[in-house]
């Protein structure tokens, strides 16, 4: 399994997490609750753990070409939820 971690520098680390969790819930298995999330792709896992001031983003999958999907899904997702704060990609290191 691989992986990759990031940290997400925002005050709105809540909000964005129960966004994630709840755009994705409909398409594929979600758990969340008490500030945590996990959002299950066909490509890979994503766990995220919202702080007063950060999300922390966990991903994992099998292979490189996985790993780099289930980024690129979360990624996106996440910069278009706060759009408001101009947040630029992620810096996930593998």
């Amino acid at each position: 399994m691989l992986t990759a971690i990031t940290r997400c520098e925002t005050p709105n680390a809540g909000k964005y997490l129960q966004q994630l969790c709840k755009h994705f819930a409909h398409k594929v298995e979600v758990a969340y609750g008490d500030g945590h999330g996990q959002c299950r792709f066909s490509c890979g896992t994503a766990t995220m753990h919202a702080g007063l001031e950060r999300l922390d983003i966990v991903v994992e999958a099998a292979d490189a070409t996985a790993l780099t999907e289930t980024k690129q899904v979360i990624e996106s997702h996440l910069v278009r939820f706060a759009f408001r704060e101009n947040l630029q990609p992620l810096a996930l290191r593998d």
